[in-house]
């Protein structure tokens, strides 16, 4: 995907102060000494004049957003996350936490952080018999998770395609993957979580809170299921299990993947498409998923992403992953792409091959190594998009005077993920068939004006007849608060009047809401998108 990146295309409380930690030691591969052992370094204080501040701070996704912390504080235990939380507050400093590094917005590389707190080196995975569930710190990223789940047990978490991306961000925001449609969201599969919060008393502490709680704690559970990140705590580690697994067999516990997947790509060449062509495939596209997209259907086991790139980078392209050990994968796969493409005159090139699953999962398509600026949207999408929108769609990204790298990805949906409650999770979009990541790239930073505008204005007119935003409930369903967006809090980009917080959160906003009064009274933990109490 040349051009185009996403990332690019992107129970029980434990005890307080630094004892918290100490009660929530995992046994078995997962156990980490705390500070104090020689098995767990110390954390590090990283400051402005030290050699290693630079990479720190410009670890991030966005290099339009570089942070300037007055110290970056590397952790390796649940303990010094403690103490560093604990610090922030003693001395009145903004702190933020940095997983992967991959937030689309300034939530982290934020002028008003003066503490950073790194979580990457906490990255163990491993299986916790005491609660009969796997364990993975924070910092590990998906890649890291899929491949030390799948060779040691077998299993994996449906989780996002980007092997790069931290867990912390990504399960706090209710990430999902190729696996969605087949195994839920990977918040579906979320059994606990370690969480580093602030009492009233200005307090840091670490909790332990798992989907058995009820109460507050099976509040403070239930707002990582979606809820966002760096809203309600630190969150250290999360323990996964499904909840219909049984038995005491970690193997029996989380998903199977596929042995063998089939991956297709097929290309057209901007030069080649009519306006008509390009309505067919976006519409056909569109009616597809709205048809195939109820769990139980023979395309469960399959994937896609449509990436409608803009022209002056000269293809559009359908990527399909198939489990290629199905007894017709090759017939699913090929019945898919002539939906898709009936009535589109253009040829188009297609290729096709079968990769063991853990080689696929693991190679990052997305990422072109480049660190470039970049502004992203979203939407749920319970509908194909309308023929105003398409022509939109195709006026913009066939604009010849645009020469930002821009794509709209329209990633598969449904399935099992819409299998699950609205208020199940705290993502409350389960009934959309499909996920749209609107995004742009460049290089110069004198030319962010423009091409912040090329895209705000292509949103606006995509959902001009809402207010410039997705409205609920209708055709569209809100946004993902994974593709976070600032514009949705601006009153004049978001025309609507709906919140922003309801187009992420919907009806499930009173009892984050609640989540956030109860385990963060201070707002220690905020952002520019983070809930309020």
């Amino acid at each position: 995907m040349a051009g185009v990146t996403r990332r690019g295309l992107l129970s029980t409380a434990a005890g307080a102060g630094t004892a918290a930690a100490a009660g929530v030691l995992l046994s078995g591969t997962t156990a980490r000494a705390e500070a104090g052992t020689a098995a767990t370094p110390d954390a590090v204080t990283v400051g402005p004049a030290d050699r290693r501040y630079l990479d720190l701070t410009s670890r991030c996704y966005n290099a339009r957003f570089v942070g300037t912390p007055d110290t970056v504080r590397i952790v390796h235990s649940t303990r010094q996350v403690v103490a560093a939380v604990q610090e922030a507050v003693d001395t009145g400093r903004r702190l933020a936490v940095r997983s992967g590094g991959h937030c689309l917005e300034d939530l982290v590389d934020n002028p008003e952080v003066r503490l950073l707190i790194d979580v990457s080196e906490m990255s163990a995975v491993g299986f916790d018999p005491e609660r009969g569930a796997f364990c993975v710190e924070a910092g590990a990223t998906l890649g890291h998770v899929y491949r030390a789940l799948y060779l040691d047990w077998g299993v994996t978490v449906p989780g996002g395609t980007c092997p790069t991306v931290g867990v912390g961000g990504h399960v706090t925001g209710g990430g999902y993957g190729a696996l969605c449609r087949k195994y839920g969201a990977i918040v579906d599969h979320l059994y606990g979580v370690e969480v580093v919060t602030v009492d009233a008393a200005a307090r840091a502490r670490a909790v332990v809170a798992t989907r058995d709680d009820t109460g507050s704690l099976g509040d403070l559970w239930w707002a990582h299921t979606g809820g966002g990140g760096g809203t309600y705590g630190i969150v250290t580690r999360f323990w996964f299990r499904s909840p219909e697994a049984t038995g005491g067999s970690p193997a029996a516990l989380l998903p199977t993947p596929p042995r063998r997947v089939l991956q297709t790509s097929v290309t057209w060449r901007w030069a080649d498409l009519t306006a008509r062509d390009f309505a067919a495939l976006v519409r056909n596209h569109g009616a597809w998923h709205e048809e195939h997209s109820t769990h139980g259907s023979p395309y469960d086991s399959q994937h896609s992403l449509l990436t409608l790139r803009n022209a002056a980078q000269g293809t559009v392209t359908l990527s399909v992953q198939t489990d290629a050990d199905l007894a017709d994968a090759d017939g699913l796969t090929g019945d898919y792409v002539a939906a898709v493409s009936s009535g589109v005159t253009a040829g188009a090139t297609t290729q096709s091959a079968v990769w063991p699953w853990m080689r696929t999962t693991l190679r990052d398509l997305y990422d072109t190594g480049t660190h470039n600026r970049t502004k992203s949207k979203g939407a749920y999408l319970r509908r194909g998009w309308s023929d105003e929108q398409v022509a939109a769609l195709y006026d913009h990204l066939g604009d010849p005077g645009y020469d930002g790298q821009a794509g709209i990805l329209l990633y598969s949906y449904g399935g099992k993920v819409n299998t699950v409650a609205p208020d199940g999770t705290a993502m409350p979009q389960r009934d959309s068939v499909l996920k749209a990541n609107f995004t742009t790239y460049w290089a110069d930073p004198s030319q962010d004006d423009r091409h912040l505008a090329w895209l705000r204005s292509l949103y606006h007119d995509m959902y001009a007849a809402t207010g410039g935003v997705p409205a609920l409930d209708g055709a569209a369903d809100g946004s993902y608060i994974n593709y976070p967006d600032t514009d949705l809090a601006d009153p004049a980009l978001n025309t609507s009047g709906i919140p922003w917080q309801s187009l992420y959160f919907k009806d499930n906003l009173p009892r984050l809401r609640r989540a956030k009064a109860a385990w963060d009274p201070g707002n220690v933990f905020r952002h520019a998108l983070s809930v309020t109490a």
